[in-house]
């Protein structure tokens, strides 16, 4: 097994309550991007708390908000494009009102689930260097599983034709 380094082990101290939560657990089964949500927070999470450290920011707050940001149960794979839209623009307003329903949320970290879709959507324009953080590693999280969960759709795809012509070759 791997061990955990000190800094890896300071961050789960940080946000374990959340990762363990029987609420934030359901976000596994939300496709996200092509992935889940779960894990999909969890990056921009660990990815923010490294980079607010780096620049001393609160590392703890951007930690848990960054866990928080997409924490809301509407799975956008069974619902119609127009709803899709809808949560697209206000899903940082459910992601807020469902992490303070199980969590206890200080004003920045309040901040920093509601703005992180600024400019998609202006409910909020972040207010701290720890909003605008969050908002572009998401940002940048979500491009690059973007364009991971499309390559191993392509991956899957060649596959397929692969198996495809080497049994019709075999006829």
């Amino acid at each position: 097994m791997k061990e955990i380094s000190n800094r890896e082990k300071q961050y789960i101290a940080i946000v374990n309550d959340i990762l363990e939560h029987k609420e934030f657990i359901k976000t596994k089964s939300i496709t996200h991007h092509g992935l889940n949500r779960y894990d999909h927070s969890v990056r921009v999470s660990y990815y923010s708390y490294k980079i607010a450290k780096l620049f001393r920011l609160d590392c703890d707050e951007v930690a848990r908000a960054g866990l928080l940001h997409d924490f809301f149960l509407v799975d956008n794979e069974v619902i119609s494009v127009k709803e899709k839209m809808n949560t697209l623009i206000n899903h940082p307003k459910y992601a807020e009102a469902y992490a303070a329903k199980y969590f206890d949320l200080s004003d920045k970290e309040r901040d920093i689930i509601r703005s992180h879709m600024f400019p998609i959507s202006v409910i909020s324009v972040p207010k701290y260097a720890e909003s605008w953080l969050v908002n572009v590693i998401d940002n940048a999280v979500s491009i690059c599983e973007a364009l991971s969960s499309t390559k191993v759709h392509l991956l899957r795809i060649s596959n397929i034709m692969i198996i495809v012509l080497l049994n019709f070759l075999r006829l």
